[in-house]
Order: structure tokens, then sequence, then C-alpha cells
């Protein structure tokens, strides 16, 4: 139906609600122009009087890839894939079993388990930072190369426990296909690998995705492991730090560039995988 067919109390409320996410769009969009605009701007320091900058440079941006006397944002970045990227594989392996076992199979305590998993979920991460930080210098692992390991250690352990969009969208595939596959001959691996896997393409790039962008932008646990070992900081720490009193000056434009930087590999990914996500999320709450 065409808006002009509405009954004007609709068109009125249509309209309000137009006008409604037009406002939360702005309010969201201009942080972003700024931060924008801000990476290219030519004047130093964290203040400036006009949100347009009066001069423009890609200063910023190469200070950031050739200026190691503070901060190896070069170094920030490959840590920081390098953990999203094996995080992201670990985790999703972990959350798709998870999510398949307890959709495809029945056993005793099963409700237990889901049951266990929702409350731990229910806690903050943060509750458990200096529990786990101790653990890890117990071992030895808040210090050199094994710091990486620790990150991926905390980011994959726990994936687990959030199968539940995962499984919800297995629960929508029908247990006829389980039934075949088992007088065909095939165990619970080769139904899993060989024909739900096949079929649930969606929810396994939301898998991959979700468990890419959660270490890729965390900052919390990468900064109380890696305490003051510059050499391991992930982007997020090392932004931060460029907003100290004693950089701020310096690096405050280099900090709006690094943020430029560090969101463009998520837009993109969310851009080309946005089906997958929506038809994952849908396919869950069928």
């Amino acid at each position: 139906m065409k808006f002009r067919k509405y009954p004007f109390k609709k068109k009125v409320l249509v309209t309000l609600a137009h006008v409604f996410l037009a406002v939360l769009a702005f309010i969201w969009l201009v942080p972003i122009f700024w931060v924008i605009l801000t990476s290219f701007r030519g004047t130093k320091g964290s203040y400036s009087s006009t949100f347009i900058p009066t001069s423009f440079t890609l200063d910023n941006y190469k200070k950031l890839f050739t200026d190691f006397s503070v901060f190896n944002f070069p170094q920030m970045l490959v840590n920081t894939f390098l953990i999203a990227i094996i995080s992201c594989l670990i985790s999703t392996f972990f959350v798709i079993s998870v999510a398949f076992a307890l959709s495809r199979l029945r056993f005793r305590s099963r409700k237990t388990i889901m049951d266990a998993a929702m409350i731990i979920k229910l806690f903050p991460g943060f509750m458990s930072m200096i529990a786990v930080y101790y653990i890890f210098k117990m071992f030895g692992w808040t210090n050199g190369p094994m710091l990486r390991v620790a990150m991926i250690a905390v980011y994959a352990g726990g994936a687990g426990t959030g199968y539940h969009i995962a499984k919800g969208f297995f629960d929508t595939i029908p247990y006829a296909l389980d039934e075949a596959a088992l007088l065909d001959g095939a165990n619970k691996w080769l139904t899993m690998t060989k024909i739900i896997m096949p079929l649930s393409k969606p929810i396994i790039v939301y898998t991959l995705l979700t468990s890419f962008a959660g270490p890729f932008k965390d900052f919390m646990l990468a900064k109380v492991l890696a305490g003051p070992n510059k050499e391991y900081y992930t982007v997020a720490v090392g932004l931060y730090q460029m907003l100290d009193i004693e950089y701020i000056d310096q690096w405050f434009c280099s900090f709006a560039a690094g943020a430029v930087i560090i969101s463009i590999p998520i837009a993109i990914l969310f851009l080309k995988t946005q089906k997958y996500y929506v038809e994952s999320v849908s396919g869950a709450i069928k």
C-alpha cells in the first residue's frame, strides 16, 4: 500500500517513526564523521574550534606506520589480527560443536548443562579478570610470546557457552535428515560435517563474524594481560594509550586515524556477510 493511501493517523505515526529514526541515525553518524575528519586534520592537539578541519593532511596516517618511537602501530595490527583470527577459528569450532550436540543429541544432564551455560553467561566477563590474570601469571604466560596464547585461551576457552543462537538455527533443520543419514550408516560426526554443516552456512558465517569481532575490538582483557608489555599491545590498547596526557597532544589525530583504520576490516566483513547474519538470526528465532 502506498503512503498516500494510509489513513491520516497512520501517516502521522509513520512520519514520526521515520523522523525519530532519522534523528537516531544522525546522532550515531556525527561522531563517526568527526573521527574521520579529525584523522585528516592538519593541526595537532585534542582541541579544535571547528567541526570541519581548517587544513587536511595524510601525515596522521603516515605517522602510524613510520613513527615507532612511542607506538608500534603495525605490530599492534599484527597482534590484533593474529589473536582475533586464531580465536575466531577455535571459538567457531567450539560453538558449532556445542550447539550441534545440544540440538541433535539427547543425553542425561543436557538441560542442566544448558541452564548452567545460561547462568554463566549472565555474569560480566570482567568479574573474572583478576583471577584469570593471576592464573596466567602462575603459568608464566604474562610475559613474552605466551601473552598471545593467554589471550587466545581466554577468548576461545569459554566460547562454547555462547551456543544459543547456533542451537536455535540447528533446531530449525529437520531431524529426519539425521535419521536418514543414520540409516545410511553415517555416524554423528559424518552427519554433522557432511549433511548439517552444508545447510548451516548462515550460522557458520555469523559465528565466524562475531567470534572475530569480539577479540578484535576487546580492550579490557588485552589491557589487563599485556600490562606494560608494549610489544604485545593490541590496537585497542595502543589507541587508548595515545590518549594518555603524556602523548595526547602529539598523537590525538593519529589516534583518530588508527580508529578509522581498525574499523575498516569490521565494516567490510559486515557488509560482505550481512545477508548470512540476517539469515542466521531469523533462522534461530523461527
